[in-house]
């Protein structure tokens, strides 16, 4: 599996060079961080590292660094849908990734425009809390969520305290993986990928549930590092761009998986800040 996917992952960087003067478009609808290592800064990071021309609404600021998140200033719902029409009814997109929502309002607001623009080639990061345990998401967003985005997403890809959120019960281990996402496919037409980032054991084991008769685990070995801030956005991102780039969804979350764990890898050994710091999301570009 892991020589397959590198390979994949390695056709995909080199058919970057060979499409010349054409942008792949991705959008990402997220919130700022101010720390650079998640939110719209590791989607564009992420986009660029992947061959794709990157775009931005903003949901909204935080105040963010790599300990803690200690503001949160939400941009009003009207005009996150007039960057929305700003971007859509010019430039357009080939693939979007949704972040940072933090209310009902503006979750309402955002599906409503992307209905209008008929986007298909949705990955829903359902992003409720960061890594150093603040909540970005109100309780009562969930069902606003659950109600309007998920089932316009192709592919949502929650970790298993987001699963537990959804769900309204406890996913924990990897054998509550395979019924939890056969639970959101009733939720959501599209693929789930149920991220194993949190099991207690050495694997970080990844579950893509297509269907009923489809499924596909993920075994990655984990990276022993305190540099994994922005995982969450960077794998969703990738996903995106793959999709972007016509890849299938399987192929798509094959390459992003590769690419994160490539990223990882080269950022475990780069101190930045005091907390939890970023991957190194252009380690095929400079070391």
């Amino acid at each position: 599996m892991l020589t397959q996917t590198s390979s994949l992952f390695h056709s995909f960087t080199l058919s970057l060079f060979i499409l010349m003067n054409t942008y792949t478009r991705t959008l990402t609808i997220a919130g700022s961080d101010s720390g650079g290592g998640a939110g719209i800064q590791a989607d564009l990071k992420t986009f660029s590292a992947l061959g794709c021309y990157g775009m931005s609404v903003l949901t909204a600021l935080t105040a963010q660094n790599t300990k803690a998140v200690t503001g949160i200033f939400p941009v009003e719902p009207s005009f996150i849908v007039e960057q929305l029409n700003a971007v859509l009814s010019d430039i357009g997109v080939d693939a979007i990734k949704i972040g940072m929502l933090h209310s009902p309002d503006i979750i309402e607001q955002i599906a409503t425009t992307l209905r209008g623009f008929n986007v298909s080639t949705i990955v829903l990061d359902p992003v409720m809390v960061a890594k150093s345990g603040d909540k970005l998401l109100q309780d009562e967003a969930v069902d606003a969520l659950k109600t309007y985005l998920l089932p316009l997403a192709l592919v949502i890809t929650p970790n298993l305290p987001e699963a537990s959120v959804l769900l309204g019960r406890s996913v924990e281990t990897k054998a509550d993986m395979l019924p939890a996402a056969a639970d959101l496919a009733k939720l959501c037409p599209g693929a789930i990928l149920v991220k194993g980032g949190h099991l207690a054991d050495d694997e970080s084991t990844d579950l893509l549930y297509v269907s009923a008769d489809e499924q596909h685990w993920f075994p990655t070995a984990r990276i022993p590092t305190n540099n994994s801030h922005g995982t969450g956005c960077t794998l969703s991102s990738a996903i995106a761009a793959g999709l972007a780039k016509g890849l299938s969804v399987v192929d798509a979350v094959a390459m992003a998986k590769t690419y994160l764990t490539g990223a990882l890898q080269a950022g475990a050994d780069y101190p930045l800040g005091h907390g939890h710091g970023p991957v190194h999301h252009f380690y095929n570009f400079w070391q």
